[in-house]
């Protein structure tokens, strides 16, 4: 009887432990640098900063920098329409500069989201998206030979309902001002980017959220807006590109999905909000001094700190950041 009890025993304990997840690995294991590559949604960077502070208040033990060295204007795609800028300057082309960023600030992690200029906001052309697509295989193949993994981000929607008495029809030969349905462009390239998970590419989807969340509000509200230029988002529409990316690294959806903005992921640290301010401050204070250090081609950029000063005062940002991390 015995004997039998303890087989039995031994079957239920082999049973419960089948039923036991292995312990995930926290949110980038192993990464100690990640650097976000993009244009002036990037570099304005809210997107980034409520991730970073959502991911480390969560896990106060998450030892990774996160650098944005996002570029106004940038492409993938090395495209440029006529007369950008008043023709004062072409578009950038990451290309022109990626080697000097890769070689210089080393990422275990690129974090690469490009799409909106890479269309010239002209209707959907076969040559520019191979262009775009041409772009990102050679960012990828770059950042794999510095030994950088890539995750990328599909491109934030183009609203044209804010700015439509300013945009183009189909047909035209230039396009001084948008083309009125160059969100469908940008659907295209996200569709392409998405397909490419089959072959092993880490992709986060953004231009479906947002896409959706917009159709949503506007049965309700006509009005509802998350660009007003039609491009570049407001705060509820980079935390709504700061979602997926946290599902991706680990969050729950459905905790995200009734998060009306990151107070509610923070509020869970008495110290969030704090902890949101001194990461918005570090990353600004880090951002121009390596897009300066790095050598970017664009004019009219904001003169960053010399990479040590610069690296002086982060660190000062940085123990306060940890002191406030350990208060309960």
């Amino acid at each position: 009887m015995r004997s039998l009890r303890t087989l039995l025993l031994a079957i239920l304990f082999s049973l419960l432990a089948g039923r036991v997840a292995p312990a995930a690995d926290p949110p980038l294991a192993g990464v100690k640098r990640v650097v976000f590559l993009g244009d002036s949604i990037t570099y304005s960077g809210q997107y980034l900063e409520f991730v970073e502070a959502c991911l480390r208040t969560r896990y106060p033990d998450l030892k990774c920098q996160f650098l944005d060295l996002g570029l106004p204007s940038e492409t993938v795609s090395g495209l440029s329409e006529p007369n950008h800028a008043g023709g004062k300057f072409p578009r950038p082309d990451v290309h022109e500069r990626l080697e000097r960023v890769l070689s210089q600030t080393k990422p275990d992690l690129v974090v690469a989201c490009y799409g909106m200029n890479c269309g010239i906001y002209y209707p959907f052309s076969e040559e520019r998206f191979a262009k775009y697509q041409e772009g990102m295989r050679k960012l990828r193949k770059q950042a794999e030979a510095h030994g950088a993994k890539v995750l990328h981000v599909t491109p934030p929607v183009f609203d044209a309902e804010p700015i439509k008495a300013r945009t183009l029809p189909e047909g035209k030969a230039e396009y001084p001002a948008p083309f009125v349905g160059y969100d469908g462009v940008l659907a295209k390239y996200s569709e392409w980017l998405l397909s490419e998970k089959a072959n092993g590419w880490q992709v986060v989807d953004v231009h479906g959220p947002m896409s959706r969340h917009i159709a949503k509000m506007r049965q309700s509200d006509p009005k509802f807006m998350l660009a007003g230029d039609g491009v570049h988002p407001n705060v509820a529409g980079h935390w709504i590109i700061a979602r997926p990316l946290l599902a991706h690294w680990g969050f729950d959806a459905d905790e995200l999905a009734k998060a009306a903005g990151p107070e509610a992921i923070l509020a869970a640290h008495p110290k969030g909000a704090e902890i949101l301010k001194l990461v918005q401050q570090r990353q600004r204070l880090e951002k121009d001094a390596w897009l300066t250090a790095t050598k970017h081609q664009r004019p009219g950029m904001k003169e960053g700190l010399p990479l040590d000063e610069a690296a002086k005062q982060a660190g000062e940002i940085e123990k306060r950041i940890q002191t406030l991390l350990t208060e309960k």
